[in-house]
């Protein structure tokens, strides 16, 4: 007959899967942070260079494709290509981090809604993601927290 002690003992198989669930629990949160804002930064930024690299073909995309309601293509293209440029810079760096992922859910919703409807799976990556950032900050690694600890400790 086996002892309490023996019997409370996990197997080799459920002792190998709590040593590695117990690793993943010990993954800084700030990494995760980090791969979250350089991955949804990247979609973004390279949408944005892609709009500037021909700029007809873009206010045609948004005169015939995208058609965003109440805005102008003459007047969406600049404002979303200037979004996409600049908030996944910020994303990037850590400045402004929760400040920066608003203009980039708008244009989540916006394009789930109007534009690319059937592309929910893609989009709710991406609002994963910000809200991810959005809730828990930037991280340790990143000009927010940097600035913070310099002010606070000042």
């Amino acid at each position: 007959m086996m002892s309490d002690a023996a019997a409370a003992r996990p197997t080799g198989l459920v002792h190998q899967i709590d040593r590695v669930r117990a690793a993943l629990e010990a993954t800084p949160l700030s990494i995760v942070q980090l791969l979250a804002r350089l991955g949804v930064g990247a979609v973004f930024f390279k949408s944005g260079l892609t709009k500037i690299a021909s700029w007809e073909f873009t206010l045609m995309l948004f005169r015939d494709e995208y058609r965003v309601p109440l805005l102008p293509p003459e007047l969406a293209a600049p404002i979303a290509t200037a979004t996409e440029l600049s908030m996944p810079v910020l994303l990037v760096l850590g400045l402004f981090t929760r400040l920066a992922t608003l203009p980039l859910l708008g244009m989540i919703l916006v394009i789930q809604l109007f534009v690319y409807p059937d592309s929910w799976a893609e989009h709710l990556t991406w609002l994963a993601l910000l809200l991810l950032i959005l809730t828990r900050g930037p991280g340790a690694i990143s000009l927010d927290r940097i600035i913070s600890a310099a002010f606070f400790r000042a």
